[in-house]
Protein backbone atom coordinates (compact mmCIF):
# COMPACT_ATOMS: atom_id res chain seq x y z
CA UNK A 1 0.00 0.00 0.00
CA UNK A 2 1.36 3.09 -1.01
CA UNK A 3 0.58 6.29 1.20
CA UNK A 4 1.57 9.62 0.51
CA UNK A 5 0.92 12.93 1.59
CA UNK A 6 1.13 15.40 -0.97
CA UNK A 7 2.34 19.12 0.66
CA UNK A 8 2.67 22.42 -0.72
CA UNK A 9 1.73 25.61 -0.27
CA UNK A 10 -1.60 27.32 -1.56
CA UNK A 11 -1.38 27.61 -5.45
CA UNK A 12 1.67 25.00 -6.22
CA UNK A 13 -0.68 22.33 -8.00
CA UNK A 14 -1.42 19.94 -5.29
CA UNK A 15 -5.15 18.93 -6.44
CA UNK A 16 -4.08 19.42 -10.36
CA UNK A 17 -1.32 16.68 -9.54
CA UNK A 18 -3.17 14.30 -6.99
CA UNK A 19 -6.43 13.88 -9.76
CA UNK A 20 -3.41 12.90 -12.53
CA UNK A 21 -1.70 10.50 -10.06
CA UNK A 22 -4.41 8.75 -8.13
CA UNK A 23 -5.43 7.27 -12.09
CA UNK A 24 -1.61 6.44 -12.68
CA UNK A 25 -1.20 4.89 -9.21
CA UNK A 26 -5.00 3.74 -8.87
CA UNK A 27 -4.63 5.57 -5.52
CA UNK A 28 -7.61 7.21 -3.30
CA UNK A 29 -7.42 10.88 -3.48
CA UNK A 30 -8.20 11.96 0.23
CA UNK A 31 -8.49 16.34 0.26
CA UNK A 32 -9.53 17.79 3.69
CA UNK A 33 -11.21 20.19 2.08
CA UNK A 34 -13.63 17.90 -0.18
CA UNK A 35 -14.14 15.68 2.94
CA UNK A 36 -14.76 18.78 5.00
CA UNK A 37 -17.80 20.07 2.62
CA UNK A 38 -19.59 16.63 1.99
CA UNK A 39 -19.57 15.96 5.69
CA UNK A 40 -21.09 19.60 6.25
CA UNK A 41 -23.06 19.04 3.13
CA UNK A 42 -24.80 16.19 4.22
CA UNK A 43 -25.22 16.72 7.88
CA UNK A 44 -23.13 13.81 9.42
CA UNK A 45 -22.21 13.83 12.31
CA UNK A 46 -18.86 14.45 12.40
CA UNK A 47 -19.61 17.61 9.80
CA UNK A 48 -22.36 19.37 12.38
CA UNK A 49 -19.72 19.13 15.02
CA UNK A 50 -17.22 20.45 12.48
CA UNK A 51 -19.62 23.15 11.36
CA UNK A 52 -20.08 24.16 14.96
CA UNK A 53 -16.49 25.11 15.61
CA UNK A 54 -16.03 26.46 12.35
CA UNK A 55 -19.07 28.96 12.79
CA UNK A 56 -17.66 30.09 15.82
CA UNK A 57 -14.76 30.80 14.24
CA UNK A 58 -12.97 28.21 15.99
CA UNK A 59 -10.57 25.56 14.50
CA UNK A 60 -11.90 22.06 14.04
CA UNK A 61 -10.18 19.73 16.73
CA UNK A 62 -7.96 16.85 15.12
CA UNK A 63 -9.84 14.37 16.74
CA UNK A 64 -12.71 15.28 14.08
CA UNK A 65 -10.83 16.19 11.54
CA UNK A 66 -8.77 12.14 11.99
CA UNK A 67 -12.34 10.54 12.31
CA UNK A 68 -13.35 12.26 9.39
CA UNK A 69 -10.65 10.87 7.42
CA UNK A 70 -10.87 7.64 9.20
CA UNK A 71 -14.48 7.37 7.64
CA UNK A 72 -13.04 7.85 4.43
CA UNK A 73 -10.52 5.83 4.65
CA UNK A 74 -12.81 2.63 6.07
CA UNK A 75 -14.62 3.69 2.87
CA UNK A 76 -12.26 2.55 1.04
CA UNK A 77 -11.14 -0.94 2.04
CA UNK A 78 -9.45 -2.50 -1.15
CA UNK A 79 -7.59 0.68 -1.96
CA UNK A 80 -4.06 0.37 -3.14
CA UNK A 81 -3.06 3.72 -0.97
CA UNK A 82 -3.96 6.87 -0.49
CA UNK A 83 -2.77 10.42 -1.14
CA UNK A 84 -4.07 12.84 1.26
CA UNK A 85 -4.07 16.84 0.00
CA UNK A 86 -4.53 19.29 2.95
CA UNK A 87 -3.57 17.04 5.77
CA UNK A 88 -1.72 16.95 7.85
CA UNK A 89 -0.89 20.79 8.95
CA UNK A 90 0.96 20.23 12.37
CA UNK A 91 2.88 17.86 14.05
CA UNK A 92 0.14 16.73 16.26
CA UNK A 93 -1.70 16.01 13.26
CA UNK A 94 0.90 14.07 11.28
CA UNK A 95 1.30 11.65 14.81
CA UNK A 96 -2.22 11.48 14.92
CA UNK A 97 -2.06 10.40 11.06
CA UNK A 98 0.67 8.29 11.58
CA UNK A 99 -1.49 6.67 14.72
CA UNK A 100 -4.32 5.90 12.33
CA UNK A 101 -2.50 4.66 9.58
CA UNK A 102 -0.81 2.07 12.25
CA UNK A 103 -4.21 1.02 13.03
CA UNK A 104 -5.05 -0.15 9.71
CA UNK A 105 -1.47 -1.80 9.36
CA UNK A 106 -0.26 0.65 7.01
CA UNK A 107 2.02 3.49 7.24
CA UNK A 108 2.63 7.22 5.30
CA UNK A 109 5.23 6.64 3.32
CA UNK A 110 6.50 9.99 2.41
CA UNK A 111 5.73 13.44 1.95
CA UNK A 112 5.75 14.89 -1.40
CA UNK A 113 6.22 18.18 -1.37
CA UNK A 114 5.53 20.94 -4.50
CA UNK A 115 8.24 23.81 -3.89
CA UNK A 116 7.64 27.05 -6.00
CA UNK A 117 9.02 30.56 -5.65
CA UNK A 118 6.28 32.78 -3.84
CA UNK A 119 5.88 34.99 -6.95
CA UNK A 120 5.36 32.34 -9.23
CA UNK A 121 2.51 30.48 -6.70
CA UNK A 122 1.15 34.62 -6.40
CA UNK A 123 0.53 34.59 -10.34
CA UNK A 124 -0.96 31.31 -10.37
CA UNK A 125 -3.85 31.85 -7.38
CA UNK A 126 -4.31 35.40 -9.09
CA UNK A 127 -4.73 33.31 -12.90
CA UNK A 128 -6.93 30.92 -11.03
CA UNK A 129 -8.88 33.52 -9.43
CA UNK A 130 -9.83 35.25 -12.20
CA UNK A 131 -11.58 31.91 -13.71
CA UNK A 132 -12.69 30.60 -10.64
CA UNK A 133 -14.38 33.11 -8.73
CA UNK A 134 -12.69 32.70 -5.70
CA UNK A 135 -12.16 35.38 -3.42
CA UNK A 136 -9.38 33.75 -1.63
CA UNK A 137 -7.48 34.08 -5.14
CA UNK A 138 -8.32 37.53 -6.26
CA UNK A 139 -6.88 39.29 -3.43
CA UNK A 140 -3.10 39.48 -4.11
CA UNK A 141 -2.83 40.68 -0.43
CA UNK A 142 -4.46 37.97 0.51
CA UNK A 143 -2.67 35.52 -1.07
CA UNK A 144 0.34 36.40 0.20
CA UNK A 145 -1.06 35.92 3.68
CA UNK A 146 -1.85 33.04 2.79
CA UNK A 147 1.19 31.70 1.78
CA UNK A 148 3.12 33.48 4.60
CA UNK A 149 0.54 31.79 6.58
CA UNK A 150 1.40 28.09 5.40
CA UNK A 151 4.68 28.66 6.56
CA UNK A 152 4.29 29.82 9.75
CA UNK A 153 2.25 27.00 10.22
CA UNK A 154 2.53 23.74 8.38
CA UNK A 155 6.60 24.03 7.01
CA UNK A 156 7.51 22.80 9.95
CA UNK A 157 6.32 19.37 8.96
CA UNK A 158 8.94 18.94 6.19
CA UNK A 159 11.47 18.39 9.88
CA UNK A 160 8.85 15.85 11.07
CA UNK A 161 9.17 14.13 7.64
CA UNK A 162 12.89 15.00 7.01
CA UNK A 163 14.02 13.38 10.33
CA UNK A 164 11.98 9.84 9.39
CA UNK A 165 13.62 9.76 5.71
CA UNK A 166 9.85 10.28 4.00
CA UNK A 167 10.59 13.91 3.16
CA UNK A 168 10.65 14.30 -1.30
CA UNK A 169 11.25 18.05 -2.28
CA UNK A 170 9.71 18.46 -6.35
CA UNK A 171 10.39 21.46 -8.34
CA UNK A 172 6.72 22.81 -9.03
CA UNK A 173 7.32 25.15 -11.79
CA UNK A 174 7.09 23.96 -15.22
CA UNK A 175 4.14 22.49 -17.67
CA UNK A 176 1.86 19.86 -15.64
CA UNK A 177 3.40 17.31 -17.37
CA UNK A 178 6.91 17.95 -16.48
CA UNK A 179 5.70 18.10 -12.37
CA UNK A 180 3.55 15.11 -13.31
CA UNK A 181 7.01 13.18 -14.62
CA UNK A 182 8.84 14.39 -11.57
CA UNK A 183 6.36 13.66 -9.22
CA UNK A 184 5.98 9.87 -10.72
CA UNK A 185 9.86 9.54 -10.26
CA UNK A 186 9.20 9.89 -6.75
CA UNK A 187 6.54 7.66 -6.49
CA UNK A 188 8.10 4.76 -8.54
CA UNK A 189 10.82 4.75 -5.78
CA UNK A 190 8.12 4.64 -3.18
Amino acid sequence: MKNIVLFGPPGAGKGTQADILKEKYQLVHISTGDVFRFNIKNQTDLGTLAKSYMDKGHLVPDEVTINMLNAEVEKNPDANGFIFDGFPRTEAQATALATLMDEKNSQINAMVALEVDDEVLVGRLLERGKSSGRADDANEGVIRERIAEYYRKTDILKDFYQKQDKYYGVNGVGSIEEITVRLSQVFDTL
